[in-house]
Parts: C-alpha cells; sequence; structure tokens
C-alpha cells in the first residue's frame, strides 16, 4: 500500500497521478481508513487471518469481484467510469486485493488535505476498511485487473451515493462520519 496527494491533472485516471506528497497511515486512521496487510501465501494462513478478521469487526458475509477487460467486455470502460464517481455508502466498505492492483481516491476533509482526493494504491495482500460516510471512487490501474474479496456485516449490498445528488451531504451516513472525524481529531 502507498498513500499519496492526487496530483488533479487530467489525464487518464487509471495512471498514477502522484503528487509525489506521501501520506502517512496515521493520516489515513484520522480519516478513519483502516489499513492491513495480509500477504497471500501458498499455506493460505491468509484466510485464517481474514477469518479472524472478519469475526473482530462483525463481517458476516463475503464475495468476490474480478474487474477485467475481458470479464466486462463491452461494458469495460463505462464501468470503470462509475466506479470513479466520488460517492459515498452508508456502510463500510471492506475489500481485500487477492490478486492484481488498483487505487482508491479518497477525500481529504482536514487541513492541508481539505477536499483533495488522497490516492491508496492497492495490491495483492492489502486489506482496506473505507468508513461509511466517506466520499472516494476507485479504479484498476493501467494493467487494467483487480480481484478483490468484499466483506459485509449484513447481507451484501453496494449502494453509492453520488456526490453530484443534492441530497447526499444531508445522508445520515455523512454526518456520522464528520463527528467521527472531528471527535477522533480532538
Amino acid at each position: 500500500m502507498r498513500a499519496y496527494v492526487y496530483d488533479d491533472i487530467p489525464g487518464d485516471q487509471r495512471l498514477p497521478h502522484d503528487s509525489g506528497n506521501p501520506i502517512s497511515l496515521n493520516t489515513l486512521s484520522e480519516l478513519g481508513v483502516i489499513y492491513k496487510e495480509i500477504p497471500i501465501d501458498e499455506e493460505k494462513q491468509w484466510e485464517k487471518e481474514i477469518d479472524e478478521f472478519a469475526k473482530q469487526r462483525g463481517y458476516k458475509n463475503r464475495d468476490q469481484i474480478t474487474v477485467t477487460r475481458e470479464g466486462l467486455g463491452e461494458a469495460y470502460e463505462d464501468k470503470i467510469k462509475s466506479f470513479f464517481d466520488e460517492h459515498l455508502h452508508e456502510d463500510e466498505e471492506i475489500r481485500y486485493i487477492l490478486a492484481g492492483s488498483g487505487y482508491f481516491d479518497i477525500r481529504g476533509i482536514n487541513p492541508p488535505h481539505a477536499d483533495r482526493w488522497i490516492r491508496i494504491s492497492l495490491t495483492s495482500g492489502d486489506l482496506i476498511v473505507l468508513p461509511a460516510g466517506i466520499y472516494h471512487r476507485f479504479t484498476v490501474d493501467s494493467n487494467n485487473t483487480i480481484t478483490a474479496m468484499r466483506l459485509f456485516q449484513d447481507e451484501p449490498k453496494w449502494t453509492p451515493y453520488s456526490r453530484s445528488l443534492p441530497d447526499t451531504d444531508e445522508r445520515a451516513a455523512r454526518g456520522e462520519y464528520l463527528e467521527q472525524v472531528k471527535s477522533a481529531k480532538a
């Protein structure tokens, strides 16, 4: 995992867009992001670690998603663009990268990163938890392939609320997220 300020230079979203300004794990933690490295090994020890992590956090369900040009066919470019729309969820978004690589961009809320994108580069063995209510987006990188395990606290659901909609900022999950971040800083 590597995190840094997104450079905001127009161009292909799948490129690194690395501004050269690194972001620490501490900064990610202050934004409510949980990161854990669980290397994928041949003995499948990683499965036990994922099971334990899921048990600790109350994740009851999981599935697997693979995003590739071959798998999505003609819908690939449209799907990648839809993932890249800035949005939030009312539940945590949990991803454990099994293969491939990609980027989660999260919206900073505190100076010096207020309203800037923070890019988190993930590869095989990286686990990330984005809190409910955080604005984010996702894209594969230029390799155009990623396979991830998705974990859920209840029945699998993935409802994005686009920031472009007029009431998204007023959603309860957004308010609760901002309060959590504010109280964590105090």
